[in-house]
């Protein structure tokens, strides 16, 4: 971006041209002759800003969902929040992490390739910690996997990687899989070292334990998409018409789900001794009048008011008034 001159400069700019001390032909010659940018061939930038702009919109929506689902399965505040998204070589992020860590490869179908997800070992440690049970800290020497870890871990970095579907969902339907858990990077070649991969970074506090989630996706992974990467075509995509069968499933399943009813003939109040000294044919006397309409509870609200009595030789209701929200009285 060009720089913005001050007034005083601009005075001191102009009466230089009075006094011939700038030759104004060559500041226009200046101005006339091309722009060098310095390019490097080794690091090609493959992603436009754009496209990395539509990449972040996706993750933060990933942050949230994953934020939301660790604060559940370790039953404590976790805060997930994008940090960064870039693009550098695979080279770099492998140089860039430690050894060892803890390395999710997965797959992204129906996209060809393997990508990352790598949890820095403080905070994978402190999440391990926090599902055996323990307060949630890391360990001071790091180390790499037991078999019991590796396991537990295997299913976490599962259930992650389950996270990315819907923020997915509007570019394309991807299904990540895992498949294996690593934890020495200069063993993990998913592309060539030259290769460009974009990197998105998660700061991720747990308790008082703060570390990194790092998503490694290789440009060869999102070629085939990489059009779909830009605003204008995820926003579009989220005001589209929904699918008119995923309407009519959450319609038949709300249909066919099945909540308890109840209808309240009255209450009372008696004392114990009379409770054990209840026989057959004994009556107790209801705090409800006889021409007094019933309550027929909903799951634990009461919806409507009823008359009783019979219909085919059975015992059955028949409703008078519907209660709107906010006429009962709460309990």
């Amino acid at each position: 971006m060009s720089e913005v001159l001050t007034q005083a400069e601009i005075d001191a700019l102009l009466g230089a041209l009075d006094r011939g001390e700038v030759d104004a032909e060559e500041l226009k010659q200046e101005h006339s002759k091309k722009k060098v940018r310095v390019y490097d061939f080794r690091r090609p930038n493959k992603f436009s800003k754009e496209q990395i702009h539509t990449l972040q919109v996706i993750f933060e929506n990933y942050a949230r969902s994953l934020g939301t689902y660790l604060s559940a399965q370790l039953r404590t505040a976790v805060t997930v929040d994008v940090l960064s998204v870039e693009q550098i070589t695979y080279d770099e992020f492998i140089r860039s992490i430690p050894n060892p860590t803890i390395l999710g490869i997965f797959s992204m179908p129906p996209l060809e390739g393997n990508a990352i997800l790598e949890i820095n070992p403080n905070l994978g440690f402190a999440v391990l910690d926090r599902m055996f049970g323990g307060p949630g800290q890391s360990i001071e020497k790091v180390r790499g996997l037991t078999e019991i870890e590796e396991t537990v871990m295997d299913r976490i970095c599962d259930k992650m990687l389950y996270y990315l579907e819907e923020p997915w969902s509007i570019i394309a339907p991807l299904k990540p899989m895992l498949d294996r858990i690593d934890s020495n990077p200069q063993f993990t070649q998913i592309v060539s070292p030259s290769e460009m991969v974009v990197i998105v970074s998660l700061e991720t506090q747990l308790g008082g334990v703060m570390g990194m989630i790092n998503l490694c996706i290789p440009y060869l992974v999102l070629e085939p998409i990489i059009n779909k990467l830009n605003v204008h075509y995820y926003y579009s995509s989220t005001t589209r018409q929904r699918d008119p069968g995923n309407t009519r499933a959450i319609k038949n399943r709300i249909q066919e789900a099945q909540i308890p009813v109840r209808v309240l003939l009255g209450r009372t109040v008696i004392t114990v001794a009379d409770l054990i000294e209840l026989n057959v044919g004994d009556v107790i006397p209801l705090e409800r009048r006889m021409d007094e309409d019933l309550e027929v509870i909903i799951g634990n609200n009461t919806k409507y008011l009823a008359k009783p009595g019979t219909y085919s030789n059975r015992a059955a209701v028949q409703i008078t008034t519907v209660v709107e929200e906010g006429d009962d009285d709460d309990e």
